[in-house]
């Protein structure tokens, strides 16, 4: 049975539970870091237009945003008080029974996620989505673990986490490795330069070596090998000749910087991920406008063969969320006021 297959038969149960059984067992309290839910309203989510991003310092080619996305509607409530008997022998009944989600994060991505080394806590705005995650499954803990980003994109978990809620883009490739939700929030990707460079527009890169993290769009961009769905909308030609340098995160790129390194002369990353670079005082200066636009996904392990309830749980409470206006909550709070969880 194909994968839309599997989830449209999932969907279609949890539909005539939700009918049979109503809402469900209220959640479980949230962990220290969650989000207060909020109460879904009865209409569809609205539709914001999408925050400006910095003005380029020069001109550059033009990257045309997709349409707007609307999210997909919730098919029902489950929590583990009210799982359906399709969840029998599911990955979802074995979360439960367990009373633990076990999450890949990676700290190294603020505001998205971070260690506070005060309270020992992960912190960030993909933390907060998982622990409502969580919480909206009546979960009460969440365990967050850090294996490399190469790792998560190339499937295969072996069960050493449930879901990776850590900024994973949605591409043509990495669908058939990883079972993806409806989309949480949308992020541009945003060229950087050094200030030293001389560089004022996206063709100063042609033949130039451009740092990006390991096993990244970004690297796949920059080899002509993305393969973002059609929903993403334009994507600009990279640089003609560049060249890629990669290291384990996005960050180090910038690190690499301020350490004195200048071997390379670009870095491509998210722009949240760039903006707090050039907050926190990082050499970096920012280069024409984004070369394209990313939807930012849920992600489970497409080799899982039990996890249709899961996913179609998860996918529905990411789609609860984005019509009761959680996630835009979190979004303006861990991105200055910026609502980056609609697509225009």
């Amino acid at each position: 049975m194909t994968y839309r297959a599997r989830v449209a038969l999932v969907s279609a149960a949890l539909l005539m539970l939700s009918a049979c059984a109503g809402p469900g067992a209220s959640p479980t309290a949230a962990p220290p870091t969650a989000a207060p839910p909020t109460q879904a309203p009865a209409t569809e989510a609205p539709m914001t237009e999408a925050p400006m991003t910095e003005a380029p310092m020069t001109e550059a080619p033009m990257t045309e945003a997709p349409a707007t996305v609307t999210p997909a509607a919730s098919p029902a409530a489950i929590t583990c008080d009210n799982l359906p008997a399709e969840a029998e022998g599911d990955v979802l009944a074995e979360i439960c029974e367990r009373g633990r989600l076990i999450a890949f994060t990676d700290p190294a991505y603020p505001p998205q996620s971070f260690l506070n080394e005060e309270t020992g806590a992960y912190e960030g705005f993909d933390i907060d989505v998982t622990n409502e995650i969580a919480e909206r499954l009546g979960i009460a803990e969440v365990e967050f673990t850090t294996p490399s980003f190469d790792l998560v994109v190339a499937g295969e978990w072996s069960g050493r986490f449930d879901l990776a809620v850590g900024s994973v883009t949605v591409t043509e490739d990495r669908k058939e490795r990883l079972d993806f939700t409806q989309p949480y929030y949308f992020t541009p990707a945003q060229m950087t330069t050094h200030p030293d460079s001389g560089i004022t527009d996206i063709a100063g890169f042609d033949g130039e070596t451009i740092c990006v993290g390991e096993a990244t769009t970004y690297l796949d961009w920059l080899e002509g090998t993305l393969t973002l769905p059609p929903e993403a909308g334009e994507v600009a030609d990279p640089p003609e000749g560049a060249l890629s340098t990669t290291l384990p995160t996005d960050l180090d790129c910038a690190e690499a910087w301020r350490a004195g390194r200048l071997d390379f002369s670009g870095w491509l990353t998210a722009q949240p991920t760039a903006q707090q670079a050039l907050d926190d005082e990082f050499p970096v200066v920012f280069v024409g406008d984004p070369v394209f636009f990313e939807p930012l996904a849920v992600a489970l392990d497409g080799s899982v063969e039990n996890n249709d309830v899961f996913h179609a749980a998860v996918d529905a409470i990411v789609g609860e969320m984005h019509a009761d206006g959680t996630l835009t909550e979190l979004s303006e709070t861990w991105y200055d006021g910026l609502d980056l969880t609609t697509q225009e």
